[in-house]
């Protein structure tokens, strides 16, 4: 188990089914813990020290919070570079920025209220929908992004639409003859968008419709459900050995601090900094039922503050 993943992650939530995704892609063995949409989520808080977002990965007593990291620890299982994140430059970075940007808060604001709400019901039923919708105007508050709605947000997915309907003449994949990391993340706001809408895409995008049904068809790769007490008895080994420091040194090392998500969701996980690489910042938590725990987050994206 101890280089097997574990992603703690709901069905329905779209960035875990980027990583879903990826995983089938590779055909890679993972264990699924299912976790509740919105906090408390007593499978993993007590790993995460309360992260606010899902999913989140586990690999031993290593957590990993933001598909960014989740997505790297896929490459490196793999051997796949074009799935790190971290590798996406030119065409591919745009793609994956644009994506988890506006056009993942347009894939919500451009669906209609009534239809979004006939699909919450369907999903969590009322006592769900209310617990969800108060959750998640919640986690927007002190958010530095403001989501676009209504108009604003159909003209951002329509052009989004018609770009990558496009980009798809005469082409299997956005980047690659193979996915990258370009096609995960454009494809996870589009399914986000279908789920909420209950309808397909429009078939006039014909170059778009045979990609997200190329995606669809890559499956979610060997998985395998865990009880949480397994996934936090995995966490009961040591961490892996820190990674060697690359880009700029933080002069905070061994010192306790917050850290939190920059743009919204903004709930800080407290700890030691104990490593940073050119990508990624490793906190150190003290747990009485785990002993230690190495927490990873981006540093794109991300706040580092004196706790």
């Amino acid at each position: 188990m101890s280089e097997t993943l574990i992603l703690h992650h709901y069905e329905a939530s779209p960035y875990a089914e980027k990583i879903r995704l990826m995983l089938g892609y590779k055909r890679l063995r993972w264990h699924s813990v299912l976790s509740p949409p919105q906090p408390p989520r007593p499978n993993v808080d007590p790993l995460s020290g309360g992260y606010r977002r899902i999913p989140i990965g586990q690999i031993g007593a290593d957590v990993f919070c933001d598909t960014f990291v989740i997505a790297q620890e896929v490459a490196r299982l793999a051997g796949a570079p074009t799935l790190d994140p971290e590798q996406a430059a030119g065409e591919a970075a745009e793609i994956v920025a644009r994506a988890e940007g506006e056009v993942f808060f347009a894939a919500i604001g451009s669906v209609s209220p009534l239809t979004l709400l006939g699909t919450l019901l369907r999903t969590v039923g009322p006592f769900g929908m209310m617990r969800f919708a108060r959750d998640r105007a919640g986690m927007m508050q002190g958010a530095t992004v403001k989501p676009p709605q209504g108009e604003a947000a159909r003209s951002i997915m329509q052009s989004y639409l018609e770009d990558l309907d496009r980009r798809l003449d005469g082409r299997d994949f956005l980047i690659e003859a193979e996915p990258s990391i370009a096609d995960f993340s454009a494809f996870h706001p589009l399914w986000l968008h279908v789920a909420s809408r209950r309808h397909p895409i429009d078939p006039s995008y014909g170059h778009l419709v045979r990609w997200y049904e190329r995606m669809e068809t890559l499956g979610h790769g060997a998985r395998e459900e865990l009880d949480p007490k397994q996934a936090f008895e995995a966490a009961r080994q040591e961490p892996r050995p820190l990674p060697d420091a690359t880009g700029d040194a933080d002069s905070r090392i061994g010192r306790r601090v917050s850290v939190a998500p920059a743009d919204y969701g903004t709930v800080p996980v407290t700890g030691t900094l104990v490593a940073t690489t050119s990508s990624r910042c490793l906190v150190a938590r003290e747990t009485e039922d785990f002993g230690t725990v190495h927490v990873h987050f981006p540093r794109r994206g991300y706040s580092i503050d004196d706790a």
